[in-house]
């Protein structure tokens, strides 16, 4: 039963309307982290990648192109896909995280969906729960669901989980789906994680 539902994330075939139960528990957070996480989350720029070098610009434009091929089942307006996957690029090295695993973290909980809405209340692109808009934000959840302040709050999130796990992805990804030590969302995220691996990852 699991490989069949696993099966089901990596071909987006779950029903319409899905998304995971995204629930990340509300932990208290001592005054410096809750700082530190809210200058990261505040720190506004507009998403352009920093690309210093040949290389770098070469492998950003590779790595468009493969994700543009990919993510064209999700999001069928060719602009709409270069700025997701422009603003994706740049919270995620942002944040120093895997863009593979954060496209992973996006296919498994929202399937790419800007408005979805879990039954537990988690929002947008990330299924961010609306008590870091509090906690760590300006308290306007309602920015959830804004691309780029959904994937920034996301990849800030997610950053911390696995600091707090001393860099054990499958650990960091149960914490922040609130399930941590369970194995069934690590799995589903590191399965579809796969999909996007590219060199310039």
């Amino acid at each position: 039963m699991r490989r069949a539902f696993l099966a089901q994330v990596l071909l987006g075939l779950w029903p319409s309307g899905f998304v995971w139960a995204g629930s990340q528990i509300e932990e208290p957070l001592s005054h410096s982290v809750r700082s530190a996480l809210s200058a990261a989350i505040s720190a506004a720029a507009p998403p352009e990648p920093l690309l210093s070098t040949p290389q770098e610009q070469q492998a950003y434009s590779q790595w468009q192109a493969a994700s543009q091929q990919r993510i064209a089942r999700y999001k069928h307006h060719p602009t709409e896909r270069v700025e997701f996957l422009q603003t994706l690029w740049y919270e995620a090295r942002r944040a120093g995280l895997p863009l593979s695993l954060i496209l992973g973290v996006v296919q498994v909980e929202s399937a790419f969906r800007k408005y979805a809405v879990s039954s537990a209340g988690a929002m947008g692109y990330m299924q961010v729960m609306p008590f870091w808009a509090r906690t760590i934000g300006d308290g306007d959840a309602s920015r959830l669901f804004h691309m780029q302040s959904n994937l920034r709050f996301g990849c800030v999130i997610l950053r911390h989980y696995l600091d707090r796990e001393r860099g054990d992805t499958f650990m960091a990804l149960g914490r922040y789906n609130g399930s941590r030590g369970q194995a069934a969302y690590p799995q589903a995220v590191l399965a579809a994680q796969r999909q996007w691996l590219h060199p310039a990852d």
